[in-house]
């Protein structure tokens, strides 16, 4: 069981940034299995993957974000971030942070391999 809530979106022009944060929750030894992501989602569109960590630390982008954004996870704060540089008009999007467990390690940006949503927080770039 994983209990996740974002913080961090707003407003912000093009080229600028922005730090979202996920806040979590779940049994202490969960987390050597527990791998995390974020999604977003625009009105109209499927919900896509963006990034991902792995419990070893490893990630994964999508094309469309790389270079621009990235990941990360504090577990003696129990929280994970997406750090969002070079912001553009199409990053505009509700962004939700999304967790599961595994033994192995993965790569995919799938939604359905992952069992646990926060709320989501929205995100706006203007141009």
């Amino acid at each position: 069981q994983v209990h996740l809530v974002e913080s961090g979106g707003g407003s912000v022009q093009g080229g600028g940034s922005l730090r979202l944060s996920c806040a979590f929750s779940t049994y202490t030894y969960s987390r050597f299995y527990m791998y995390m992501g974020w999604f977003r989602q625009s009105p109209g569109k499927e919900r896509e993957g963006v990034a991902r960590i792995n419990s070893d630390g490893s990630t994964t982008y999508a094309d469309s974000v790389k270079g621009r954004f990235t990941i990360s996870q504090d577990n003696a704060k129990n929280t994970l971030y997406l750090q969002m540089n070079s912001l553009k008009p199409e990053d505009t999007a509700m962004y939700y942070c999304a967790a599961s467990f595994s033994a192995r390690s993965g790569f995919d940006l799938r939604v359905r391999d992952f069992n646990y949503w926060g709320q989501g927080t929205q995100v706006t770039v203007s141009s």
